[in-house]
């Protein structure tokens, strides 16, 4: 299979036949029907991946004859799928032999937006996220969401945004307030403050915190907004609020580097551990 365009500001799901990309697709769909944008199922084909230990033998021909008629099959059954739920959106396929990192990072060059699920197929299916989410997250050019399985009995509160006060981190918030208007859903502000006055009340902290998002709340008069300071790690109380919120939002600068507010590899120990779906936003260098 070639390397197949896509038009611009579609909405990308990767898919592997999992359940958890199944997941991925399910809020893919949505999400897509709600923005007015078209939706690409992405499928990266590894050949080298399955047949590296001797590509020369006699069956490497049948086990990849074999994974790309899994990949057309897995394809139609999608796009069966979304016809099902959404008959009216338009659908775009992008079945690439290449690494399944390579082919997602390739389009997320020009995607809207891109969708995973938490857990892959395979030998990386133990593992929190997989080698495929981690280096995503890091590298994409535009926003991902990890969809996270869910309690579906538990109530939930809305979106939930961690910020920091620092102007990348503005962004972001912007970004959750879409959301949240997207979805007629409250919005959660948790600001974890980088610079701290030991003379600062909490309720200084919050005012503080509050002049640079007064914007926000003007453009998205329909957000039901608050703003929470954190009061302890920021990754802990993230996760812990997540057993109850619909999505949360994170910056990340592109690369690895993370902003102020989740500093090392906090952002990826919240995309792993949260109850809920998250977005990474990717951030411009600066503070």
């Amino acid at each position: 299979m070639t390397k197949n365009l896509i038009p611009p500001g579609t909405i990308v799901v990767g898919l592997d036949g999992s359940p958890s990309a199944e997941r991925a697709l399910d809020w893919a769909i949505e999400q897509a029907v709600r923005e007015h944008r078209q939706l690409t199922l992405a499928h990266g084909i590894d050949e080298l991946h399955h047949v590296w230990a001797d590509p020369m033998t006699s069956t490497a021909p049948v086990v990849i004859a074999a994974l790309h008629e899994d990949a057309a099959g897995m394809l139609k059954w999608a796009s069966d799928h979304v016809a099902a739920k959404a008959p009216g959106l338009v659908v775009h396929q992008a079945a690439w032999t290449a690494d399944p990192r390579t082919m997602l990072l390739e389009l997320a060059e020009h995607a809207h937006l891109l969708v995973l699920g938490s857990r892959g197929r395979g030998p990386v299916a133990s593992l929190l996220l997989g080698s495929v989410g981690v280096a995503v997250i890091r590298h994409a050019a535009c926003p991902v969401v990890v969809v996270r399985p869910t309690d579906l009995g538990a109530v939930r509160h809305g979106v939930l945004v961690g910020a920091d006060g620092s102007p990348s981190s503005l962004a972001t918030v912007e970004h959750a307030y879409l959301q949240a208007s997207l979805h007629d859903l409250p919005l959660t502000i948790l600001h974890g403050p980088r610079g701290i006055s030991a003379y600062e009340t909490a309720e200084e902290l919050r005012l503080r915190a509050s002049e640079p998002l007064s914007g926000l709340a003007e453009k998205y008069p329909d957000v039901r907004a608050r703003l929470l300071v954190a009061s302890g790690l920021v990754d802990e109380e993230l996760i812990h609020a997540s057993e109850r919120m619909n999505l949360v939002v994170l910056g990340a600068h592109r690369g690895g580097r993370l902003s102020a507010l989740v500093n090392g590899s906090v952002a990826q120990i919240v995309v792993e551990h949260a109850k809920c779906p998250v977005m990474v936003v990717p951030l411009a260098d600066g503070r």
